[in-house]
């Protein structure tokens, strides 16, 4: 479904990314892990057009990606959640998703929200409340249902579990695999949280210093802890 080759990108003059190379196929639930600066982020903001990549191929579905707008890739099945709760707080839980829904017509705007209400019972409580006062771990509920506004066919997440609780981490995490598992959407997770992360994806790629330093099986990684160690040091 996703296919990256030999990507080079970063921000001005400043190279990130060398030679990258990764896959998401279609149904798989993917992550990129690795140290603070190691380029995960910068990965998901060039999928998804927020960034150019200075070379090397970013294709999905069999077709390149290169001068195709950020609006478009949502069109062509690409959605992306952003780092920190990005929500929108002085609208309502349902003008926030009305928002992720944005390229729908009115009737598909609502039908569409009230199957995203069924992964968030708690958000269906809260249609009327304005989202900055929901807590921290409601707003990243509600940014990754406004990203399934328009039924994506991969849904990227940056550091869903950034600020959150324990408790609550691994209720997001919980939502995330059954979406996953539900929708068969496929879903590229950036996330620190390695241990728990490790636990429901199917692939994993970690990055350090701007290229791939391992790829596999979770579960290869997760019982490696010299492999680990190495990782992040």
């Amino acid at each position: 479904m996703l296919e990256i080759r030999q990507l080079n990108s970063g921000y001005g003059k400043k190279q990130v990314l060398y030679g990258i190379s990764l896959m998401v196929q279609s149904g798989e639930l993917a992550a990129l892990i690795g140290p603070n600066g190691a380029g995960k982020s910068t990965v998901l903001r060039v999928i998804h057009g927020l960034l150019p990549a200075w070379c090397g191929e970013v294709s999905f579905e069999g077709t390149g990606l290169d001068q195709i707008s950020p609006a478009m890739r949502v069109a062509k099945g690409i959605t992306f959640a952003p780092q920190g709760n990005p929500v929108f707080a002085e609208l309502s839980v349902w003008e926030n998703l009305e928002m992720g829904g944005i390229q729908l017509s009115k009737s598909q705007t609502q039908d569409r929200i009230e199957e995203v209400l069924q992964f968030f019972p708690t958000l269906r409580d809260y249609q009327r409340k304005m989202a900055g006062l929901l807590s921290g771990g409601e707003q990243q509920m509600l940014a990754l249902g406004r990203a399934l506004m328009p039924k994506p066919k991969l849904l990227m997440l940056d550091e869903p579990s950034l600020g959150l609780s324990p408790s609550i981490v691994s209720q997001v995490f919980e939502k995330i695999t059954e979406v996953n598992q539900t929708t068969g959407t496929s879903i590229l997770i950036v996330e620190q949280k390695v241990r728990q992360v490790l636990q429901i994806v199917d692939r994993v790629y970690s990055l350090k210093l701007g290229r791939v330093f391992y790829e596999g099986k979770p579960v290869d990684l997760a019982e490696n802890k010299d492999l680990m160690k190495r990782l992040f040091l």
